[in-house]
């Protein structure tokens, strides 16, 4: 019962639409400062590793490793996945356009700042964006994805037929 409310009602669409708005205007904002600014990961990957040292570490040490023996030497990469990321999942969430697929990246950043030792609104972004991803199809019921959609299988880019021809 609560189930098919959550993923067929208006009233819940609505407060879907909500949480999608403010996770959205969270993301694209805190996207937008990176790209317009200088942002570099490096100083926040050295400073992730730091926290896996000690007896106080926060940090896993097999996370610790992948920062420092991958993401670490790619940091250029890393700076430009994270901005450009922040901002397109932050366009996904307002514009109600690929909801589901903006929720879950975002739930990936989140979950990645988090096993890096960033606690801060984390924890909460990720409940949100689980959210909508429970709400499937009603979350983007308020935006432009109900439009979108039927135009995007209507050109067939979704099946095989259309990629052997390109």
């Amino acid at each position: 019962m609560l189930r098919k409310w959550f993923q067929e009602h208006f009233s819940s669409a609505i407060l879907l639409t909500l949480i999608r708005f403010y996770l959205g205007y969270i993301w694209i904002s805190s996207g937008v400062g990176k790209v317009t600014g200088d942002f570099d990961a490096s100083g926040y990957l050295q400073g992730a590793i730091a926290k896996s040292q000690g007896q106080d570490a926060i940090v896993q040490g097999w996370w610790a490793a992948f920062l420092k023996n991958f993401a670490l030497p790619y940091s250029e990469v890393f700076s430009f996945l994270v901005m450009w990321g922040e901002v397109l999942v932050g366009l996904a969430l307002l514009l109600g356009l690929f909801t589901k697929t903006g929720a879950f990246f975002g739930i990936v950043m989140n979950v990645a700042f988090l096993l890096s030792g960033t606690i801060s609104t984390n924890p909460e972004m990720v409940i949100m964006a689980g959210l909508i991803l429970a709400g499937g199809m009603n979350a983007s019921r308020i935006g432009i994805e109900p439009y979108v959609k039927p135009y995007l299988y209507k050109q067939n880019i979704f099946t095989e037929e259309h990629q052997k021809a390109s």
